[in-house]
């Protein structure tokens, strides 16, 4: 469970909520082939991957600014800030640490060079979009 800062109080948003909320991010800003792998049985440093990809680097940087902005400032007043956020200077693979999920943001070139998707491609994944 994250923790997620509330305007009155704190709660708690399930690991799977909030992978669903940065696909819908991610979605919003036309990133494809946005996959949701289910970490939860393979390791122990966070239940979700959220795998995607932007055309460009400078849709790279929007992807990660939407996901950003989306759980800094959510309709329903309650955000979460990523522990860290590393690669926005070059934009070919920005990487989004939220704990319970982590954010991969490719350009094509970097998606095909990591494969991420083929490493862990055995894994549950969730349907998004």
């Amino acid at each position: 469970m994250s923790e997620i800062e509330g305007t009155s109080e704190r709660t708690q948003l399930s690991s799977e909520e909030l992978a669903r909320r940065i696909a819908e991010a991610a979605l919003d800003k036309k990133a494809s082939d946005v996959v949701v792998l289910d970490m939860r049985g393979a390791v122990s440093y966070t239940d979700f991957f959220v795998i995607c990809t932007g055309n460009t680097e400078r849709q790279t940087h929007a992807i990660e600014d939407a996901v950003h902005q989306q759980l800094k400032h959510p309709p329903d007043g309650a955000r979460v800030l990523p522990q860290r956020v590393e690669g926005q200077t070059e934009g070919r693979w920005i990487l989004m640490d939220y704990l319970d999920c982590i954010v991969h943001i490719f350009t094509p070139d970097g998606r095909d060079y990591y494969r991420l998707d083929t490493l862990w491609g055995e894994l549950p994944a969730l349907e998004v979009g």
